[in-house]
């Protein structure tokens, strides 16, 4: 058994996936591994994620210590920061394969639509 932030996984690989599983987790991951974005931004590189899913799955990836948020307050508007940690950093060589292969089926596999 593993356990991780008080949460019991049966293997590692489920432990691997229950961080950066679903839908969206990667996907966020991803797009900061360039650098720090703000919300809004996020939003703009992932059109189709709703505002709430956005949101509860920045949230899991700060809780699970992922990545950073830091509110900027000395002037209105009020600007919030997503970065990695140094603990998200060490997820990035994973999230660059799962990218790759996208694209490897993307040009070996995927079906053609006409």
């Amino acid at each position: 058994m593993y356990v991780f932030n008080d949460k019991e996984y049966p293997c590692c690989t489920s432990l691997t996936m229950g961080l950066i599983g679903g839908k969206w987790k990667t996907v966020i991951l991803y797009h900061l591994i360039a650098g720090s974005l703000r919300y809004n931004e996020l939003r703009k590189k992932m059109p189709t994620v709703t505002e709430r899913t956005l949101s509860l799955q920045l949230k899991t990836l700060e809780n699970d210590g992922l990545i950073s948020r830091t509110v900027h307050t000395s002037k209105p508007p009020l600007k919030v920061e997503y970065r990695l940690t140094d603990f998200g950093q060490t997820v990035v060589p994973l999230i660059r394969a799962i990218a790759d292969w996208g694209n490897y089926v993307a040009k070996k596999h995927a079906s053609h639509h006409s």
